[in-house]
């Protein structure tokens, strides 16, 4: 069995870490259907955020970091496969051509309902002048989040978000109780393990078909298990996948850490036997979040034979 993943913020190890204090509520991209602007070869944009203030988590908001996300078209028909095209955008209105590939592709595209349900991961197909393409097909009204993950060539990797709405009467599903099992074309993905706001925690899935462990799990984008986390209350993004070479199963382990106490859908993309399929979880957190240390408002008092050179770590 491997060792467990661990997650950072935006390094280039396999994670990203949710932190500080965040609003409630989630940024909607255009409403439009705005074309995308003409191509240039732009690979990297600027490095910091438009947004002021404290830094949004990913996913939250259609710009970030310099780029925008910039849909073609944001509407779509229940049942009906259609083409989701969009562009990623520079700071001065230029339009990104070259990526990293990031896990065997250059940009992964995420969706899922506004409730939690319906979810897909694609690959898009990009044209020579920066309009990315991927059939989508969405089973029912209502309002979906879109995430696009990528990494500009020299750039700074990104995840950007915007909605696309699809009109039709709306049935919202419920998550409000934990499910650590799932069940898709024969196979038992079971995820232990729980989820402690402010601290490192450690889940394990694991595979069964037919009451028999999976032991000859194949990779999918590098990875013996794909991860993606949202939080309940505002589809914060989180996106790993295990560090270290995989192992053919039956357990994948993950080191998940969520700054805030609430309700999370994860979902675990798994490929056997040339088929890639999908298991989905939602788990609350426990215990509560450790106590932030208040600031002081007075100089620190230092003695003169205090060493003040550099810090170690």
């Amino acid at each position: 069995m491997k060792t467990a993943t661990k997650v950072t913020a935006y390094a280039g190890v396999l994670a990203i870490v949710f932190g500080g204090a965040w609003a409630a509520g989630a940024a909607v991209g255009p409403s439009g259907g705005a074309a995308a602007p003409a191509a240039m070869d732009h690979g990297a944009a600027q490095s910091t955020s438009s947004n002021t203030g404290d830094k949004l988590p990913p996913g939250l908001s259609v710009a970030e970091n310099g780029y925008v996300l910039k849909p073609l078209r944001t509407t779509a028909t229940t049942s009906e496969q259609q083409p989701f095209q969009f562009a990623i955008g520079t700071a001065d209105g230029g339009t990104v051509t070259k990526f990293d590939v990031e896990h065997e592709k250059r940009l992964h595209l995420v969706l899922v309902r506004r409730d939690g349900s319906g979810f897909q991961h694609v690959h898009p197909e990009m044209a020579a002048d920066g309009t990315w393409s991927a059939p989508l097909t969405l089973p029912a009204a209502g309002s979906y989040r879109v995430f696009a993950d990528f990494k500009p060539e020299n750039g700074t990797k990104t995840t950007l978000g915007t909605d696309i709405q699809v009109a039709g009467s709306y049935e919202p599903k419920q998550y409000d109780t934990d499910t650590r099992e799932f069940t898709v074309d024969g196979y038992t993905v079971r995820l232990d393990g729980d989820l402690k706001p402010g601290a490192e925690s450690e889940v394990t899935t694991t595979v069964t078909k037919d009451g028999k462990p999976v032991t000859d799990l194949q990779p999918y984008l590098g990875a013996n298990g794909h991860l993606v986390a949202l939080r309940s209350a505002d589809l914060a993004y989180l996106h790993v996948h295990p560090q270290d070479a995989p192992d053919a199963g039956p357990e994948v382990k993950f080191v998940v850490e969520v700054p805030t106490s609430g309700r999370y859908r994860l979902f675990l993309d798994f490929q056997h036997e040339g088929k890639v399929r999908t298991a989905e979880f939602t788990l609350g957190t426990t215990g509560s979040a450790p106590a932030q240390p208040t600031p002081s408002t007075s100089a620190p008092v230092t003695s003169p034979s205090e060493n003040h050179g550099g810090h170690g770590g």
